[in-house]
């Protein structure tokens, strides 16, 4: 009885914690990172003109949205009153998730900023990997070698705020594929793994003994006979002298 007493103090007390704890996870929703680039870094549309490279600094990446199979990704400047760019990302998993943010680049590119590739959220086992437009993917794959996520319609490269909510539209509408180095087209599961891959199969368990519901007669039935025997031999014996006594 003294624990079931104990439960509602302790449901109280676990609630008012969760209430006035720290925020340590209050961005987890939108994944809000600020992040600092050490040098320029090219990023895909849908960016405010003339944002195709964002120079050196500290910006803020926020998920926008991540009610479906593809994200949008936002872009702000570090004091987050201005956004950038808004980018359209497909969530890509990895099996070890780091504590700490991690951004990748199509490394290869000479002579100009790396094009940025995927964002991944600390502690989070799935990332946002960017989509290019396809030109810019072909160009990419090539240099990079490996497949590229692609826009396969178009879309505004530039506009004067790409926080509208037409653009977001299209963003989420636009069919996306992957481009190889040769510019073939491909399914993105060659570029980005959407869900953990399946483990072996445990192992079915033991089957359990087959014992049988009676126990084999090992031993001989004599000894329970000649006890039986007794016991009304020496009951007969008892009937008698009870008798003697009466008489």
């Amino acid at each position: 009885m003294t624990f079931f007493k104990a439960v509602p103090t302790v449901f109280c007390m676990a609630l008012m914690g969760a209430m006035f704890s720290p925020n340590a996870k209050a961005d987890d929703y939108d994944k809000k990172t600020t992040i600092t680039f050490s040098g320029p870094v090219e990023i895909p549309p849908v960016h405010i003109t003339g944002m195709r490279i964002l120079p050196a600094g500290t910006y803020v990446f926020k998920l926008l949205n991540s009610s479906s199979n593809r994200h949008i990704v936002q872009i702000f400047n570090k004091d987050q009153t201005k956004i950038y760019a808004t980018i359209l990302a497909i969530p890509n998993y990895r099996l070890v998730a780091k504590n700490k943010t991690v951004i990748t680049f199509n490394e290869g590119v000479r002579g100009a900023p790396q094009p940025i590739r995927a964002w991944f959220y600390p502690g989070a086992n799935w990332g946002e990997e960017f989509v290019y437009p396809k030109t810019r993917a072909v160009e990419l794959a090539k240099v990079t070698k490996t497949p590229v996520l692609a826009l396969q319609a178009d879309v505004p490269v530039e506009v004067a705020k790409p926080e509208e909510p037409v653009v977001v539209t299209q963003l989420q509408q636009a069919p996306i594929i992957a481009v190889r180095p040769t510019g073939e087209e491909v399914e993105i599961a060659q570029v980005v793994q959407s869900e953990p891959r399946p483990t072996a199969a445990a192992a079915p368990a033991a089957a359990a003994p087959n014992y049988p519901s009676e126990l084999p007669a090992t031993g001989s039935s004599l000894p329970l006979i000649a006890l039986c025997g007794l016991l009304a031999l020496g009951g007969a014996f008892g009937v008698r002298s009870m008798r003697k006594r009466v008489l």
